[in-house]
């Protein structure tokens, strides 16, 4: 079986296709048959060295994929051979076969493609826990989103519909925002032009928004956080657009305003009784027909295309590459 893997952590050239043999499960584990997975701007930064933390090496890149369960071992009860599922862990799932850990897997929701599915957990999840347990949002509240039209930006327009938010989706090009309003935003932004805040106190009526939802930081931050009602809570995802920003600490005080970090990684490690609960309500969401937009897509041969889009930033939605 094919599988992408490197010695070292840098850009798309340094990891190669090899060959394997089929792993076979041990007691307690689910071998799963890959049909797709996703590749965000989270991924990039993991492969390239650039995220917080490193993975072990060599290293197999992939943090979310979907497929059906082709084998169980000894013990295992909560699966059976054909189940589709989804996958998500810390690296290696950029290959056609993985084994799996039983916590490590969710049955795909109902009326997902394996497209749909591999780019779903954890940007929703992400939006999810940022939205309502770090921000709590609430119904009737303005809720902007800055790089709207990526893969966590399109998660947070969707669930914050349906957390009864009033969206704006801010993106630099007209296409971005256009994608933006046909996923549910109620209004859109132009960020890349000098001055946006203007047209965005003209869209809150001089209020100010309640909340923001920000994968993007840099020079946006600022302005950003200047741009928040009485009582705003400013969501802290990544920082995409560039150098990890500085705020005066005297604009928290003046606004009443929140700086709330969000790290989905420890939130499952730390409290996964709570992230169980969230996965749960996205899935009852996504039966419901939430489903997620999937962005450019590649052939399983054309990895490293698929790792440059993701890094570049130009995606709309999330990458995927079809791996079966």
């Amino acid at each position: 079986m094919r599988v992408v893997s490197a010695d070292q952590l840098g850009p798309p050239e340094v990891y190669h296709p090899v060959e394997r043999p089929v792993p076979e499960p041990g007691p307690g584990e689910v071998r799963v048959r890959l049909r797709a997975a996703s590749f965000g701007y989270a991924d990039a930064l993991l492969c390239s060295g650039g995220y917080q933390v490193k993975p072990p090496l060599p290293f197999v890149p992939g943090t979310e994929a979907s497929g059906e369960v082709a084998a169980i071992g000894a013990g295992v009860t909560q699966f059976r051979v054909g189940d589709r599922v989804i996958v998500s862990r810390f690296g290696g799932l950029l290959a056609e076969q993985v084994i799996a850990a039983p916590r490590e897997l969710t049955l795909l929701p109902e009326g997902l493609s394996f497209a749909e599915a591999a780019c779903f957990p954890s940007n929703h999840a992400t939006a999810l826990h940022a939205l309502r347990d770090r921000g709590h949002l609430q119904p009737g509240e303005t809720l902007l989103v800055l790089g709207a039209a990526g893969g966590v930006g399109t998660a947070a327009v969707q669930v914050g519909k349906q957390l009864g938010a009033r969206v704006i989706a801010g993106a630099s090009s007209a296409a971005k925002r256009e994608f933006a309003r046909s996923i549910g935003a109620d209004d859109v932004l132009d960020y890349s032009v000098e001055g946006w805040r203007e047209p965005l106190k003209a869209l809150t009526g001089g209020r100010g928004v309640d909340v923001i939802f920000d994968p993007v930081g840099g020079d946006l931050f600022e302005p950003a956080f200047r741009s928040l009602a009485w009582g705003g809570r400013h969501l802290v995802i990544g920082f995409a657009g560039g150098p990890i920003p500085r705020l005066p600490a005297n604009l928290p005080l003046l606004k009443g305003a929140a700086l709330v970090g969000v790290d989905i990684r420890q939130f499952h490690e730390k409290q996964p009784a709570a992230a169980a609960r969230n996965i749960a309500t996205l899935a009852k969401w996504a039966a419901e027909g939430m489903h997620p937009p999937v962005g450019t897509t590649f052939p399983f041969a054309e990895f490293r295309a698929a790792m440059a889009e993701a890094a570049s930033g130009r995606s709309i939605g999330k990458v995927v590459l079809e791996i079966g």
